[in-house]
């Protein structure tokens, strides 16, 4: 059995959370921090059997859960989001260690967001029922009744704002739930567990079991007792889920990878587009949603380099744990690997270096903040994620050629846009993606809709989008004059 991992001084367990215990598997994983490699731990890595045990207890904490309603779920889940506080401090460290997030990051923004997404959907299921519409016929009053089970798969750039962002939704709708978190970095995961024992949620309400996605992820959404699969990560892992969700027939939501365009339009505030431009390194651009291929008009090219490149020198690459850091290491060697293969390739294919282009010397898994141009739309950097601090420079003349730049791409998640409003606005009202800012970047609101087209997803997360997705929406439909049988009635 794996021992207790601590974190300076705050433990984690590293057994799986199901049906209100620690459960224990024969089988095991390692944990390293990104900051310089050392090992954190093992975690308990879970088999088909405790997966389908967890499935269980999650399936018979459902219909308790779901009958307490919106009101009687309210208290537990503000207790969660209190007990989330609590830990705050254990939380921005475990993550921090194991995903080399930026500590300030997680002490000023992740975590209270956190807590948020799960008092805001709480208090948001009190609006769902008695939704009323009149008709000259009959009173339609739309339900949103909860689906049952719900799989819950997190990624490893941002584990607990991601999985607070579906389990919120998810239980204050009724639904009870199953977490898979990232196997390179489960341990806030596994705290989160903490907080809900401590909150008082009951027994298979809410349950945790850490592993590879080839194991405990195939065991998990191949379960056929599920009603939902919420899934954030990569394109490849999301067609495998789809596929074998397809064959249950059970919805998924895929919110997946992002080759954002941020746009520079010849009437832009120069100064403030470089300014937002060197925040894509933020997290070593480990962020989906970042603007990663820079279109910018060819009147006012260099000068817009000149002033990014500046921002871009003062960015401080180093430990994470740092509040004064700005950009943190790579998640894990494979990934290193991965990202040295897209700048090797990018040079190969005549793309040219505005600066970074390597690792930096800071350790082994961090990389130089890098801007390539000199690239075709064709080329494998501007087409394809590399989800590090990589990102690429092309020009255009005019509107038309911007947005045939911005849409040339199989991604569709954000976009960024700076230029004179109307005129930012028009362009960024063309260009496919699921959402995109005007001159600003990251402003994130729970009740707005969030996702992507194309290859960036399926379906919509926040507000109304996530309630649709995690419940049965139903009609009861009551007529308003005597209904009189018949076979014409359709």
């Amino acid at each position: 059995m794996p021992d207790t991992i601590r974190i300076d001084a705050h433990a984690i367990s590293p057994l799986h959370y199901v049906g209100g215990r620690r459960v224990g598997s024969e089988a095991a994983f390692e944990v390293f921090s990104p900051i310089d490699m050392r090992r954190l731990g093992a975690m308990a890595e879970a088999g088909p059997a405790v997966v389908a045990q967890a499935v269980g207890e999650a399936a018979a904490a459902f219909p308790a859960w779901a009958a307490l309603g919106a009101e009687g779920r309210l208290p537990y889940l503000k207790r969660f989001a209190a007990e989330i506080g609590a830990r705050a401090e254990a939380l921005c460290l475990a993550e921090s260690n194991d995903a080399g997030v930026l500590l300030s990051r997680m002490r000023h923004g992740i975590v209270p967001r956190a807590m948020l997404n799960i008092t805001w959907f709480a208090e948001q299921a009190l609006t769902l029922q008695d939704q009323v519409i009149e008709t000259p016929q009959a009173t339609h009053h739309v339900r949103h009744d909860p689906a049952g089970v719900c799989a819950i798969i997190t990624p490893w750039n941002s584990p607990l704002m991601l999985t607070t962002w579906k389990v919120g939704p998810a239980l204050a709708s009724g639904n009870t739930v199953v977490v898979k978190p990232p196997e390179w970095a489960p341990l806030s995961c596994s705290l989160l567990a903490d907080a809900a024992e401590a909150a008082g949620l009951p027994p298979g309400v809410f349950n945790v079991v850490q592993g590879s996605g080839a194991v405990t992820g195939a065991a998990l959404v191949s379960d056929a007792r599920l009603a939902r699969i919420s899934f954030t990560g990569s394109v490849a892992t999301a067609r495998t889920i789809a596929s074998v969700a397809g064959a249950n027939l059970v919805p998924v939501s895929l919110e997946l990878g992002g080759k954002s365009p941020f746009i520079v339009l010849p009437d832009a505030d120069l100064d403030a587009a470089a300014a937002t431009g060197a925040l894509m390194y933020r997290n070593a651009t480990q962020v989906c949603l970042a603007g990663t291929r820079f279109l910018v008009h060819e009147s006012v090219r260099d000068a817009f380099v000149e002033r990014m490149r500046g921002h871009v020198e003062k960015l401080r690459v180093g430990d994470p744990r740092d509040e004064a850091t700005e950009v943190g290491p790579i998640i894990h060697p494979r990934q290193v690997e991965r990202i040295a293969g897209y700048l090797e390739r990018a040079r190969a294919a005549g793309a040219e270096v505005l600066w970074g282009g390597g690792r930096h010397e800071f350790g082994e898994l961090y990389f130089q903040p890098t801007m390539f141009a000199g690239v075709e739309q064709h080329h494998e950097i501007v087409q394809e994620e590399v989800f590090g601090p990589v990102l690429v420079l092309q020009t255009f003349s005019d509107d038309a050629e911007a947005i045939v730049l911005a849409n040339g791409v199989d991604y569709g998640l954000g976009g960024v846009c700076y230029g004179a409003e109307d005129h930012a606005r028009a362009v960024a009202e063309q260009v496919r993606t699921g959402f995109i800012w005007v001159n600003a970047f990251g402003i994130r609101d729970l009740a707005a809709p969030f996702g992507g087209r194309g290859k960036s997803g399926v379906g919509r997360e926040g507000g109304a989008w996530s309630f649709d997705f995690f419940c049965d929406v139903k009609d009861v439909v009551v007529p308003k004059q005597p209904f009189k049988p018949s076979f014409s009635h359709r």
